[in-house]
């Protein structure tokens, strides 16, 4: 199955470069899903959306030859090529005005009609709400946000669930032009999960945001098994098992599958945990953007048997991105202390979502 995806990946590959090179002369229009589907880059000249005298792409296509080369003595076995990519600010926007998952929530516990939270959920959306607002989000809310986020979905079946990420996924990225939340992807990022995936690495995404909907929103984008989704979690039920403890419930033949309340969210040491349980192997690349993936970063290239990298995506573009100078900086910052590769949103990538999404003024 896999293959043919691939295979399928190539051709609309073909067809997409054919599309966006009546467009050379006045750049890429912003990226389609379909479009983000069909990025195929299977050895450095494939790359198109980086600039290729960056000091990040020449250190990952430096580093990606050298240990797929069996003459190297850096060379790491397919089955330990493991690469660890968070999602929001590192392959997804994440400044529309938040985390994708985090809208999500507002919108159903303040804005729809057809269902009622409970007031503790309703008042606390308010907080986070204002807390977005003022770009001021205090440390306990992480834990807090994902407890009343599980709340507000718990009962729903994976299929209302499903419909309900993807209605979302068709909303405005708020701030941008041009751009559906569905269609925030980075291209540059894109290119290189398809390149390490050419390159016979597994590509595990290690999120904070809710497990279910990390694979609702990258299905059909990156050819990304489900079981290769590390995220938050919530527990998942039998319809009428209500508050007893699976160790006492057996699903029944008219039972089905509801979301319920919430267990852990995949952050900082807990994505350390959550890789060393579920992959069981070290990784030997890791991608992200945020003091939260600080502790993945350091877990990827210390005390590993092989040659192994961070890189940190930077969010210093004012112009085709949300992006904050500061934290940008705190960033690079972060990256000179701890050997991590900075990625300069600015200049590192050629575009970010097209060159007709522009920041709104």
């Amino acid at each position: 199955m896999k293959m043919k995806r691939k295979t399928w990946k190539k051709i609309c590959s073909s067809l997409v470069a054919m599309s966006f090179a009546f467009g050379v002369a006045g750049g890429v229009e912003a990226a389609s899903r379909a479009d983000l589907a069909a990025i195929h880059v299977e050895s450095a000249k494939d790359f198109k959306y980086w600039n290729k005298d960056a000091k990040s792409y020449q250190a990952l296509v430096k580093y990606v030859e050298d240990v797929t080369d069996k003459k190297s003595k850096n060379y790491i076995p397919e089955e330990d090529r493991i690469a660890v990519f968070d999602l929001d600010g590192t392959l997804l926007g994440e400044r529309t005005p938040c985390y994708f998952e985090w809208m999500m929530y507002l919108e159903r516990a303040l804005n729809d009609p057809t269902y009622t939270p409970s007031q503790e959920d309703h008042d606390y959306a308010l907080v986070v709400k204002d807390a977005i607002e003022k770009g001021k989000i205090p440390e306990d809310m992480e834990r807090k946000e994902a407890m009343s986020q599980a709340s507000v979905f718990a009962g729903m079946t994976p299929a209302e669930y499903e419909a309900w990420v993807k209605k979302f996924m068709n909303s405005p990225a708020e701030g941008l032009t041009n751009l559906t939340r569905g269609e925030e992807f980075y291209l540059p990022m894109v290119e290189v999960v398809s390149y390490l995936e050419e390159n016979d690495f597994e590509v595990y995404i290690v999120s904070g945001s809710d497990r279910e909907a990390l694979r609702i929103l990258c299905d059909g984008i990156m050819d990304i098994e489900k079981d290769h989704f590390i995220g938050t979690d919530a527990w998942v039920l039998a319809s009428g098992q209500g508050d007893t403890d699976g160790l006492d419930y057996v699903y029944k033949k008219n039972d089905h599958l509801v979301r319920g309340q919430f267990i852990l969210k995949d952050v900082k040491m807990n994505k350390v945990s959550n890789i060393a349980q579920e992959i069981g192997r070290q990784p030997v690349l890791a991608f992200g953007n945020s003091s939260g993936d600080s502790s993945m970063f350091n877990y990827t290239i210390n005390g590993n048997k092989y040659k192994a990298l961070a890189f940190s995506l930077c969010c210093d573009d004012l112009e085709r991105e949300l992006g904050d100078t500061a934290k940008a900086d705190k960033m690079y910052k972060s990256c000179a202390e701890n050997g991590w590769i900075p990625v300069s949103m600015k200049n590192d990538f050629k575009t970010i979502y097209g060159d007709n999404v522009k920041r709104v003024k």
